[in-house]
């Protein structure tokens, strides 16, 4: 997936939106910040999630961090490869790494999310 045409919250998870249904997935920069991933944790299908509380966990060499959904909505399709794998997301973050994909419940919640350069300018200022 192109970066740019992803939205992003500022807890470093992207959405990709398609309709009434969104790809979850954690940034280029979370990845990058968190080192080799050594573990994921998803929901089951059919879990609801809720814009911005966690709903994942990851555990890399460095910590454990919980994963924050962008968007509402229920679990419709859970990304199995990265947790037989989760080294996936570390190699492609945007495009095989996705965590999980959701039924949106708020379409609106869209409209909270930053684009890809109001989410580069983020990542600038931490840097």
């Amino acid at each position: 997936m192109n970066p740019k045409n992803l939205k992003y919250h500022r807890e470093h998870d992207w959405a990709y939106v398609d309709g009434d249904t969104a790809v979850f997935g954690l940034t280029d920069y979370a990845q990058e910040t968190l080192g080799d991933i050594v573990f994921v944790e998803l929901p089951e299908v059919g879990a609801e999630v809720t814009a911005g509380t966690p709903y994942a966990e990851v555990e890399s060499v460095k910590a454990v961090s919980e994963v924050y959904a962008p968007l509402s909505g229920s679990v419709i399709e859970v990304n199995e490869e990265v947790v037989d794998a989760p080294e996936i997301i570390n190699e492609s973050p945007y495009d095989d790494g996705w965590l999980i994909k959701i039924k949106l419940s708020d379409p609106g919640e869209i409209d909270d999310l930053m684009s890809e350069e109001e989410y580069a300018e983020l990542v600038a200022g931490l840097e």
